[in-house]
């Protein structure tokens, strides 16, 4: 099998050939292999040409928050975020290749990885966690849901220090980003991270307010570190100085407070509809 920094590499130096597009996605996403020396590697690449401008994110971004999602991730040991790279040679141009995740089974990916739902009101399963109550598309009422779950607890203060603005429960996957991996659950579509001002937009509010878990505390208290060292130097090609700045911010107070985050007041804290 191959090692994480081998995968990176075909991602990285390989020769990238366009399969196909992700239809349903706002912004140019492309199926693509990504080959080196034999090996294949199956990858979403998004060519900065094909992002679509934003009134609060700086033209020909997202890609490059993508990459620093991966790099906040992987600092961090939680492997949250697909293994991802900054490519500045595919087939329309400069853009981000991130490891294509694949449903365990090798058939089709569930919605929310089987962690995240929209149940009928009164039907939450046991042991998941509700988040809000609502009415579905034909007025039926319906609670969105989430697993008491290690790994989207984990994604939940991920994305409290990257300011995720837009967790969607369909950016939740479970699955193998390589045949013989283990499963795993992954966070993607990180695009709008990372932003100066407070967005924290997501599903996964189960939590609120409850205290963070030791080992987890200690991972980002580590992170700050991080920041101030080599990581910092990384994320410093992808982010602007404000942004590296709130950041560091973030990070601290989320340590500060030893507690998961709360909705604010000033943003819509749930995306909608939620898948």
């Amino acid at each position: 099998m191959l090692s994480p920094s081998d995968l990176l590499e075909v991602l990285t130096r390989g020769t990238l050939t366009v399969e196909g597009r992700l239809v349903d996605a706002s912004n140019a996403t492309l199926l693509a292999v990504a080959e080196l020396d034999d090996v294949e590697i199956a990858c979403v690449y998004k060519p900065t040409a094909g992002e679509r401008p934003l009134w609060d994110f700086p033209d020909s971004t997202l890609g490059l928050r993508e990459v620093a999602a991966y790099e906040v991730s992987s600092a961090l040991g939680w492997d949250l975020v697909p293994p991802t790279v900054w490519r500045e040679d595919g087939p329309f141009g400069q853009g981000m290749a991130q490891a294509w995740v694949s449903a365990p089974d090798g058939g089709d990916m569930v919605p929310g990885g089987g962690l995240v739902d929209v149940v009928p009101r009164g039907r939450t399963p046991q042991g998941w966690l509700e988040v809000l109550d609502a009415h579905g598309h034909g007025g039926e009422p319906v609670t969105l849901v989430h697993a008491d779950d290690r790994d989207l607890r984990r994604m939940c203060l991920f994305d409290a220090v990257v300011n995720n603005a837009d967790r969607k429960g369909g950016h939740v996957l479970h699955g193998r980003v390589l045949p013989e991996a283990e499963p795993a659950t992954y966070g993607v579509d990180h695009g709008v991270t990372f932003s100066e001002d407070e967005k924290l937009r997501t599903v996964l509010w189960g939590w609120a307010g409850e205290a963070v878990d030791e080992d987890d505390l200690a991972d980002l208290e580590r992170l700050c570190d991080e920041l101030d060292g080599p990581l910092g130097d990384r994320l410093s090609e992808l982010l602007t100085r404000r942004e590296m700045a709130r950041t560091k911010q973030r990070v601290r107070r989320q340590v500060r407070e030893g507690a998961f985050p709360l909705p604010g007041d000033g943003w819509p804290s749930l995306p909608w509809p939620a898948f």
